[in-house]
């Protein structure tokens, strides 16, 4: 470690701390003051950033990583899901669903993990909150693939033939924008080695830009697809074409609760 010293007139009163690192956790803890010291001098203690990244290494940004996985895995399961609705198949509809349904719990109960866990007091360049709010919105996206696996699974769904090309480009783009969105987050830890600048901060402000373009790719498709079902609903029962709309709507929601992760980790990398 090294120091900088610069000499004062007035005696400067500063708080002496003890940090310690629990290697358990991985975690950095700031702990009860030990002394208030007298100076002539202010000393301000100094880290290189290597130094730095190191000690937070077990950071919260790992069980964000790791959520956000089981988040994006949770996704992928949609495809096939609605694969098996194409096939009219019930056995492997129902395994899909229950799949999705189990990684939604296991999504939730590692955001209530980090909840409990994560201290009030983190070394970090990011404030406590700001971490809260990203892990919450990764969830709400488990949570809105999980309604979307509901529906199929407790009703009778047929899809329209109409409708089938469109909500074949419509789930593409869905995993597509949804993997784009864990890359950003599987790029926090090199972001903080660089202390949130430089080429990495310019590296994923692109990144951001394309999840961006992604979410109003898949509202053209959107609105396409409402259009496509508008002209066949007459011949569709009424309650099919409500949730039809509904599941129109749940998918269109994984883009932009997506875009919203892009737009939180901007908010922060901007503090």
């Amino acid at each position: 470690m090294t120091g900088s010293y610069r000499e004062t007139d007035n005696t400067v009163i500063f708080l002496t701390a003890l940090l310690s690192y629990n290697k358990n956790r991985g975690n950095l803890f700031l702990l009860i003051p030990i002394e208030l010291i007298k100076v002539r001098y202010y000393i301000m203690a100094l880290l290189p950033t290597s130094a730095l990244s190191g000690l937070l290494r077990g950071s919260p940004f790992k069980p964000i990583q790791e959520h956000m996985r089981v988040v994006f895995s949770c996704v992928c399961q949609i495809p096939p899901l609605f694969d098996a609705l194409y096939h009219k198949d019930d056995v492997q509809l129902s395994i899909f669903a229950e799949k999705i349904i189990n990684l939604e719990t296991e999504a939730d109960k590692l955001k209530s993990k980090f909840r409990l866990n994560m201290p009030k007091s983190l070394l970090l360049p990011v404030d406590r909150k700001d971490l809260l709010g990203l892990i919450s919105d990764q969830d709400a996206i488990a949570d809105t693939t999980e309604e979307i696996a509901q529906i199929l699974l407790y009703r009778d769904m047929t899809v329209p033939e109409e409708l089938k090309v469109l909500l074949d480009e419509l789930l593409e783009a869905t995993i597509e924008i949804s993997s784009d969105a864990k890359a950003i987050i599987e790029q926090l830890d090199e972001l903080l080695e660089v202390g949130f600048g430089g080429r990495e901060f310019d590296k994923v402000t692109r990144m951001i830009a394309g999840v961006r373009r992604g979410e109003h790719n898949i509202d053209n498709i959107l609105h396409r697809s409402r259009r496509a079902l508008f002209e066949v609903e007459n011949s569709l029962d009424p309650v099919s074409v409500m949730f039809w709309y509904e599941i129109l709507g749940l998918l269109g929601k994984i883009s932009d609760l997506a875009e919203n992760l892009g737009d939180r980790l901007l908010l922060f990398m901007s503090k």
